[in-house]
């Protein structure tokens, strides 16, 4: 792992193809991560997600391989050290038995952004398992604090 690289695992009792299916899509997503998403899941679509306190990460995607895996650049608007697009996330998804192993790699986080990214994937990732698995993860209240 690299300085600027944050890496994080988790096992979804869910197909590849379901839980492909809440990151490329603004309803589901909205329904694990933010207030509301807007996903254009096409080469150089966008990638807009508001969260319940108004910030909001903007980036585009940069691969998809439909049930296998995303990449795509983030950041947040107003952001000193991480703008829109400054940041790269891949995401994995590979099938493990009756689910899917997915694999997070946040690429090109400075120092001062990498325990609240940390800290928020290790939030939002159980809240993408109990979607993906068919559960209600319930309203995203929660701000995330940007700064």
């Amino acid at each position: 792992m690299t300085d600027d690289t944050l890496r994080v695992e988790r096992r979804i009792r869910a197909r590849p193809g379901a839980v492909y299916s809440y990151l490329t899509d603004s309803v589901r997503w909205a329904r694990w991560q933010g207030a509301s998403a807007e996903i254009e899941a096409v080469p150089d679509g966008r990638f807009r997600m508001s969260m319940a306190d108004g910030s909001t990460a903007e980036g585009r995607f940069v691969q998809l391989e439909p049930d296998r895996r995303i990449v795509f650049t983030w950041g947040w608007q107003g952001h000193p050290s991480v703008p829109p697009g400054s940041t790269t996330v891949e995401i994995e998804l590979t099938p493990d038995g009756d689910g899917t192993l997915v694999r997070l790699v946040h690429r090109g986080l400075p120092p001062d952004a990498r325990p609240i990214h940390r800290a928020g994937w290790d939030r939002y990732l159980p809240r993408l398992a109990l979607a993906a698995e068919g559960g209600d993860p319930g309203p995203d209240g929660s701000p995330v604090v940007t700064e």
